[in-house]
């Protein structure tokens, strides 16, 4: 009994060793078609002309007014890593997939403050939940670790979700608290995101409709970093 449960302990090992491998052989930034995207790759929308500054390879977000900063171009099939860091307790942001470009088209005719349909992965601090407790708010729709979901847009949650099965809900809390970075990886194939929190898989969803258009960041009222973003574009 003791060496089954050994050789259970020995397995257990290996295979949380194969997957922190699996994982870094899919984020291998020395494989081709990996390139940077920098200021020349996104244009602002709706956005006011200091809410998006780059400074020595990080953006910088004030978080004012509610906008997005998004790429020049749409995309379809992609792998895509940046680090983001919350400024201030309770940071609210996100990115969008796929943003469609009609919702884009209609905030920059408006030019007010606003957000784009598509698929988000969530970007909050961990003291996001803390704040909503404090002012007696429901806080069991959201967590602060990575949820992925639809906004105006058709999408399948993968695995643990929401209580209205709306959003894609983490398998583990990964994010690190505000003033720390934090990693993302995003793939994106075939009507299908998941997301990669600070090295493991987290949450994802299927069937997503469109499954093209723009990449886009947010600044939603507060103060926030990125750094490093890449991307690969796939077949």
């Amino acid at each position: 009994m003791k060496l089954f449960f050994t050789l259970f302990s020995l397995a257990g090992v290996f295979l949380t060793a194969y997957a922190e491998e699996q994982f870094r052989i899919a984020i291998d930034m020395n494989q081709p078609g990996w390139r940077a995207l920098t200021e020349e790759d996104f244009t602002g929308v709706n956005s006011a002309e200091d809410t998006w500054v780059w400074r020595n390879g990080v953006l910088s977000c004030t978080g004012q007014p509610v906008s997005v900063l998004r790429t020049v171009k749409t995309y379809k099939n992609f792998e895509m890593v940046l680090e983001w860091r919350h400024n201030k307790p309770a940071g609210n942001s996100g990115m969008f997939v796929w943003a469609t470009p009609e919702s884009i088209a209609k905030l920059t005719e408006s030019g007010k403050p606003g957000l784009p349909k598509g698929i988000e992965v969530q970007v909050l601090d961990n003291a996001f939940r803390h704040k909503m407790e404090k002012a007696g708010r429901n806080t069991e729709w959201f967590t602060t670790h990575g949820d992925v979901f639809p906004v105006g847009v058709r999408m399948t949650p993968i695995g643990k979700t929401s209580p209205n099965g709306s959003r894609s809900f983490p398998r583990e809390d990964r994010s690190k608290d505000h003033g720390n970075w934090n990693h993302y990886y995003i793939r994106a194939v075939n009507g299908e995101v998941r997301l990669w929190v600070n090295g493991r898989e987290v949450s994802g969803g299927t069937d997503c409709d469109p499954a093209t258009g723009y990449l886009c960041l947010e600044s939603e009222g507060s103060p926030i970093d990125f750094r490093n973003l890449h991307i690969r574009e796939l077949p």
